[in-house]
C-alpha cells in the first residue's frame, strides 16, 4: 500500500526556502513522505535552489530517500525517505552556498541516526541571509547538545562569491533511533526522557565572547582588529562585563571578512549549565566599500538589542529550536517571532500534529505536552 505523503505549501507566510529545508529533515527523521508545491512562489528566482538540491542529496546518503521533480527552479517536490542510518558523508556545494542552511536539514535526522555521523561541508561559510558558522558552533549546537554530542570544526572560511570554505562537523547520537524511523511510539518514548527546555530568562550577563574574521586578503588593512575594536568599543559603552574576541586572519577563496558576537549568562557565575544553556548571538558581514568599523558596530548594537530584549533566545536560535521542542518538549521566550519561526511552526504541524502554541503577545513558544 502506497504511503499516504503530507501535503506542504511551500508559498506559506513568507514563502521562504526554510519551509522546505525544515519539511526535508522532519521527513528524514519521522519516516514520512510530502510533497511540496508553489515553493518559493513569490520570489524573484521562484523554485528549488542549489542549497535544496545539496539537501536532498545529502539525505539520500543518510536515508536512502527517493525524490521527484528535484530540480534547480522546480516549483514542486515529492520526496519519500527510507531508513536513517549514520554514515560519513562529504557535500561540496561548489559555489558560496551556505553550509549553515544545508545543516538544517541534516542536524535533526542526523541527530537520531544508528550510528556516528561524520560530515564534511564545503561551500560558503559568511554569506547573506544565513547564519555564520561561528553562530552555529556558539550559539545553535551548545542548546542541541542535550540530545547528541555535536562537535564542530572550522577548518577555512568561505567567502561571496567563491565559497570554498570547509567545515567539518561529528554527529555522536545519544538516542538513536529503533530501526531508524520515528514514528509516534518513538516521540512517546523521547519525551519520557524529560529533555525539556525551558529557556524564560535570561538570568546574569557573565560575559560576551566574539570572533572577528577577515581573509588574508585584508590583513594589511587591519580588518579583523578593526572591526573587533568598534564592537568593543561598543559593547563596553553598555555592559561592564568582560570582553574577549578574537581576531583572525585565513587564506580564503574570495576577499571577505564578517564578526559574529555571543553573550553567555547564569544564575551563578561560577556555573554554566552545559546542556542548557543561555547565550545570545548577532553577527555582521563586511562588504566591498563598507568601513570594518561600521561592521563591527553593527554586530555589537545588535546584540545589545538582544540583551535589551530581556529575553534568553534571540530571534534566530528560535527558529533553529522549534523542531527541538516539538520533539522533546519545553518552552521559550524569545525577542522576536519572526516569519522564519511562524513556517517552522507551520511545517512542525504537518508531521507532528498541533504541538506548539504560539503566544505573539509574550514573545513565547510552548510545547503543548
Amino acid at each position: 500500500m502506497a504511503q499516504e505523503l503530507i501535503e506542504i505549501d511551500g508559498n506559506f507566510g513568507e514563502g521562504g526556502g526554510a519551509i522546505i529545508r525544515t519539511a526535508l529533515a522532519l521527513s528524514a527523521l519521522t519516516g514520512k513522505g510530502f510533497t511540496a508545491h508553489d515553493i518559493r512562489k513569490g520570489r524573484e528566482k521562484p523554485g528549488l535552489k542549489s542549497q535544496h538540491l545539496h539537501c536532498i542529496r545529502a539525505l539520500q546518503e543518510l536515508c536512502s530517500a527517493k525524490a521527484t521533480d528535484a530540480y534547480l527552479g522546480s516549483g514542486e517536490i515529492t520526496f519519500v525517505p527510507g531508513l536513517l542510518r549514520g554514515k560519513d558523508i562529504t557535500i561540496d556545494i561548489e559555489t558560496a552556498g551556505s553550509v549553515t542552511l544545508l545543516l538544517q536539514s541534516l542536524l535533526l535526522p542526523a541527530a537520531f541516526s544508528q550510528k556516528k555521523v561524520k560530515m564534511t561541508l564545503i561551500g560558503g561559510t559568511e554569506v547573506r541571509w544565513a547564519m555564520p558558522c561561528d553562530y552555529l558552533k556558539e550559539v545553535v549546537l551548545p542548546q542541541l547538545q542535550c540530545y547528541a554530542s555535536f562537535g564542530m570544526k572550522i577548518c577555512s572560511r568561505g567567502y561571496f562569491p567563491r565559497g570554498g570554505g570547509k567545515v567539518e562537523l561529528a554527529v555522536a547520537p545519544r538516542y538513536p533511533l529503533t530501526e531508524g524511523k520515528m514514528g509516534i511510539e518513538s516521540i512517546m518514548t523521547l519525551r519520557k526522557l524529560n529533555l525539556r527546555k525551558e529557556l524564560l530568562e535570561q538570568q546574569r550577563l557573565l560575559h560576551i565572547r566574539g570572533v572577528s574574521h577577515a581573509s588574508s586578503h585584508l590583513a594589511k588593512g587591519r580588518v579583523a582588529e578593526r572591526q573587533a575594536d568598534s564592537a568593543r568599543k561598543t559593547l563596553k559603552e553598555v555592559f561592564s562585563c568582560p570582553v574577549v574576541i578574537e581576531e583572525t586572519y585565513a587564506y580564503a577563496a574570495s576577499p571577505g571578512s564578517g564578526i559574529t558576537l555571543w553573550a553567555v549568562f547564569s544564575k551563578d557565575e561560577d556555573y554554566i549549565h552545559p546542556l542548557n544553556p543561555t547565550r545570545l548571538g548577532s553577527d555582521a558581514l563586511g562588504e566591498k566599500g563598507r568601513m570594518a568599523e561600521v561592521v563591527g558596530k553593527e554586530a555589537a548594537l545588535s546584540l545589545i538589542g538582544e540583551i535589551d530584549s530581556g529575553a534568553p533566545v534571540d530571534s534566530h536560535l528560535a527558529d533553529n529550536l522549534l523542531p527541538w521542542i516539538a520533539i522533546f518538549g519545553g518552552s521559550f521566550s524569545t525577542s522576536e517571532i519572526t516569519g522564519h519561526t511562524r513556517s517552522n511552526a507551520y511545517v512542525i504541524e504537518k508531521f507532528l500534529g498541533a504541538v506548539l502554541a504560539i503566544n505573539e503577545g509574550a514573545k513565547r513558544i510552548t510545547s503543548a505536552f
